[in-house]
C-alpha cells in the first residue's frame, strides 16, 4: 500500500475528515423452505466496513480527484460528507459544520452533480427547473437573473433553455445538471462521473466549464470518476481510495514517482551513433536500451534516478542528436499499481 499525506498548505481547509469509518449490518440470507420469513425473524447479521479510518483535509479552491475500483468506498464517502450517511465512526466538517447535524445550513455550501441522476424536472422545460430550485433555495431574484446569465454564457443553455429535460442530449443535460447545481453559488462542488458517456466535444466543454469554476471563480471541487484524462486534465491533486482504506493522498507528479514506471525516450541521431554496453554499476545504468533501429534508440528511463538533462547529457555522448521524444507513462497504468 501506497500512503502519504497531503495537506492544504496555506489554505483553509472546508473539508475536514477525521477518522470515519462506515459499517453495514445486514441480516443473514436463510435457505431451504420458508427461507424469506426465517431471514426476517433472523438475528443473526453479516457485517461490512464499507470505509475503514479515512483522514483528509481539504482547502479552499483545491481541484482534488477521488479514485478507486468499483465498490472501494468512494460513494460511501461521498454521502458521508453531504449528510446522506452518518459515519459509524470519526468526524465531518463542511466549513466547520457537521453535515449530519446541520444538514440544510450545510446543503446551502454544497453543490452535487451525479453523471447517471438528474436533479432536473424529466418533464418540464430546463427554465423551470431552475425557477423550481432557485424558490428551493431561496435565491434572490437578482442574484438568480445574475448567475443564470453567467452560466448560460459559459455553458451555452439558451440552445434547449425551453426543452424538456428528457428531450435533452447527454452532453446536454449535463450541462444544465452543472448549471442547476451552481444556481445558489455553492462554495463546494461534489462531482459523480460527470463525463460519463460524453462524446470528445462535450467532455471537453465540461472539463473547460469546471476549470474556470476552480480557477476564475476559486470553488472547491471534489470529483470521483474513472476516466483517467478527466482526473489529469483538472486535479492538482489525487486520493485514491481501495478496500476502504485511503492509499495515496498527493500529486499525480508523485504518485508516478513512487510506482516507479518508466519514461519512454525515443531518440533519433544524425549518422551513426554507438551504444555502449549497460550495467547495473556503469553511469547510464538509470535506463535501458529496449529496442534499436538503424537511426536511433528506444529506451526505458526511471526519472527518480536520474533527471531527463541527465538522460540527454549521457545520450548525447553516443552520437549527435537529431530528435528526441519523451513519453510518461499512462497514469491508468500507474493507478492500477496501487490497485
Amino acid at each position: 500500500m501506497i500512503h502519504t499525506t497531503s495537506k492544504p498548505e496555506g489554505k483553509e481547509a472546508i473539508i475536514q475528515v477525521s477518522h470515519i469509518g462506515k459499517t453495514f449490518k445486514t441480516p443473514v440470507t436463510r435457505e431451504g423452505r420458508f427461507a424469506g420469513l426465517r431471514t426476517l425473524f433472523s438475528r443473526e447479521y453479516r457485517i461490512k466496513e464499507a470505509v475503514r479510518d479515512i483522514s483528509f483535509a481539504i482547502g479552499k479552491g483545491e481541484f482534488v480527484g477521488y479514485i478507486g475500483p468499483n465498490g472501494a468506498g468512494k460513494s460511501t464517502t461521498i454521502k458521508m460528507l453531504t449528510g446522506i450517511l452518518h459515519p459509524s465512526q470519526g468526524t465531518v466538517l463542511i466549513g466547520g459544520d457537521n453535515p449530519h447535524r446541520s444538514r440544510r445550513k450545510v446543503v446551502r455550501r454544497l453543490g452535487v452533480v451525479f453523471g447517471q441522476r438528474s436533479q432536473l424536472w424529466w418533464d418540464l422545460p430546463v427554465k423551470d427547473s431552475f425557477d423550481i430550485l432557485a424558490e428551493m433555495y431561496k435565491v434572490e431574484p437578482g442574484d438568480k437573473r445574475r448567475r443564470l446569465g453567467q452560466l448560460a454564457e459559459l455553458l451555452d443553455l439558451e440552445e434547449f433553455w425551453q426543452t424538456p429535460v428528457r428531450k435533452l442530449s447527454l452532453g446536454q443535460r449535463m450541462r444544465a445538471d452543472l448549471a442547476a447545481a451552481m444556481l445558489h453559488d455553492p462554495d463546494l462542488l461534489f462531482l459523480d462521473e460527470p463525463t460519463i458517456g460524453l462524446d470528445v466535444t462535450a467532455k471537453r466543454n465540461i472539463r473547460q466549464f469546471l476549470k474556470t469554476l476552480n480557477r476564475d471563480f476559486g470553488k472547491t471541487v471534489l470529483l470521483t470518476t474513472h476516466d483517467m484524462d478527466d482526473i489529469e486534465q483538472l486535479c492538482d491533486r489525487v486520493m485514491v481510495i481501495n478496500h476502504g482504506r485511503l492509499a495515496y493522498d498527493g500529486t499525480i507528479a508523485d504518485l508516478r514517482g513512487l510506482i516507479g514506471l518508466p519514461t519512454v525516450i525515443r531518440v533519433t541521431f544524425r549518422g551513426g551513433f554507438t551504444v555502449p554496453e549497460l550495467s547495473g554499476g556503469d553511469a547510464g545504468s538509470s535506463f535501458r536500451v529496449t529496442e534499436r533501429t538503424d537511426h536511433g534508440v528506444v529506451i526505458e528511463g526511471n526519472r527518480q534516478e536520474a533527471t531527463a538533462m541527465d538522460m540527454l547529457r549521457e545520450l548525447s555522448a553516443w552520437g549527435e542528436i537529431d530528435d528526441i521524444h519523451m513519453e510518461e507513462p499512462e497514469f491508468e497504468d500507474v493507478i492500477h499499481r496501487v490497485y
